[in-house]
């Protein structure tokens, strides 16, 4: 595998039902990938009437299944559901009914599936990865087949044993901010070029088809604010959450100062794509669904109150891109890997870097805006109450969204010479700061707010 980065922007950008891209749309990938290797197995075996198929969660998969939605995504998998097409309301409703039987269609038949054929295994510190799926098919006591998945962050899945499909080498290679600077010094690309040039090289898509998609994903993310906005009610799952977007979005209109307005208004932004997360509903990982509220925020405050083009748009997002590219490659975007420095912290620095290149802002006041943003979420954990994405989650999108704001204001009033930390240092150390972190302050709903809060 090359060591530099091979990721495409629709990698980072997915849509797919909330609230846990690690939860529900990793391991609804994962189960789907069973699932065809399953077809292919019984059309080899005479015995599939006997067959059963059961599914053994690990780590964050099995502590916070429930209020993530892991088995309803593996249901659905397995049901030949895909995250980018599935019915959210159908998904959110599988298994509502423990006693409920469900019959898995096959060309050879059908395989009966029930909420007892999931299994919740705790934490294995032996396991590669923190949130491991085992799937294994069985026909009484033979084993026909078995898999092991690892979804990593942002919905990417590994499975044991395998390697992904090999890429087409960009013209561009880089593997982080440094090289990224350097390829662009020597060529005199900019950013948007480099960018273009290597996903063009990397998906075989023409430039016109990828700034479709782009223009696609920021529609995605606005009509998740704009039905967060419009949506009110409680949450589901036992906490009793009452949504916030609305009554922050009446009430930001009563403000007197126009700066507390502007500051008001984004945290509704951010709160109601967040919360449409929480609800299970499709959003945009950005870079998980985790985050999906902090650049939905942004967009649509740019896009309401201020004049930025649709190539501005564009220029962000790819900005935006390149900054999850290069923490993923060189740390992590999963809270269960480093806690929720990978996933708000990034996302509040893809949002900075957004703004930043979307005003034409030079790369290293771009880069200043990313690093600041990510700097100053070193250490935050992941500790959601209840095991649902909701606290401290929903607020934190809003927090983040604020943060990628101030973040790209110092950035721009400030002088580039003087600023000393590199966004590569910060990432290294937000690698760092993962690694020693508590496993319980990483996903799991055993430390932090998760046991000081009794909301639920």
């Amino acid at each position: 595998m090359p060591d530099y980065i091979t990721t495409s922007i629709f990698d980072i950008f997915k849509t797919g039902p909330g609230p846990s891209s690690s939860h529900t749309i990793g391991p609804m990938k994962a189960a789907l990938s069973f699932r065809e290797a399953v077809r292919n197995s019984l059309e080899r075996s005479s015995d599939f009437t006997r067959a059963t198929i059961d599914v053994y969660l690990y780590g964050s998969l099995s502590l916070t299944g429930e209020g993530h939605g892991t088995p309803k995504a593996v249901l659905g998998g397995l049901l030949g559901w895909a995250p980018e097409s599935c019915d959210c309301d159908q998904l959110l409703a599988l298994l509502d009914n423990p006693a409920s039987v469900y019959e898995l269609p096959f060309e050879t038949g059908a395989i009966s599936f029930t909420a007892s054929n999931i299994h919740f295994e705790g934490a294995d510190p032996l396991l590669p990865y923190q949130n491991t799926l085992r799937f294994r098919l069985a026909a009484g006591d033979q084993l026909l087949l078995e898999r092991e998945y690892y979804s990593i962050g942002g919905g990417f899945i590994q499975c044991r044993g395998e390697t992904g499909p090999e890429r087409r080498q960009p013209p561009y290679p880089y593997r982080n901010m440094n090289e990224l600077r350097k390829i662009m010094r020597k060529s005199g690309l900019s950013l948007r070029e480099v960018m273009l040039q290597n996903e063009e090289a990397l998906t075989g898509q023409p430039q016109a088809t990828i700034l479709n998609g782009i223009d696609g994903l920021i529609d995605a993310m606005c009509r998740s604010v704009e039905t967060g906005l419009s949506t009110d009610g409680i949450l589901p799952g036992p906490i009793g959450l009452m949504r916030k977007a609305p009554v922050l979005f009446k009430n930001s209109e009563r403000m007197k100062r126009e700066t507390g307005r502007s500051l008001a208004l984004l945290n509704a932004y951010a709160h109601a794509a967040s919360e449409e997360n929480a609800a299970g509903r499709r959003i945009v990982t950005a870079p998980t669904s985790g985050s999906a509220g902090v650049m939905p925020g942004v967009i649509y405050l740019m896009k309401q109150h201020f004049e930025y083009t649709a190539e501005q748009f564009r220029d962000g997002m790819l900005a935006a891109a390149a900054i999850a590219f290069i923490a993923k490659h060189n740390a992590s975007i999963a809270g269960a890997e480093v806690g929720c420095q990978g996933e708000i912290g990034v996302a509040s620095s893809m949002a900075a870097a957004l703004i930043a290149n979307a005003s034409g802002l030079p790369m290293k006041q771009v880069e200043n805006a990313a690093e600041i943003a990510l700097e100053h979420q070193l250490g935050t954990t992941c500790d959601p109450v209840g095991g649902y994405v909701q606290i401290p989650c929903i607020e934190r999108n809003a927090v983040g969204a604020v943060q990628a704001l101030n973040a790209f204001i110092l950035a721009e009033a400030g002088d580039p010479a003087r600023q000393k930390v590199t966004f590569d240092e910060v990432v290294d150390a937000m690698m760092e700061t993962g690694r020693d972190m508590c496993t319980k302050y990483k996903e799991t709903s055993k430390g932090g707010l998760a046991v000081c809060c009794v909301a639920c």
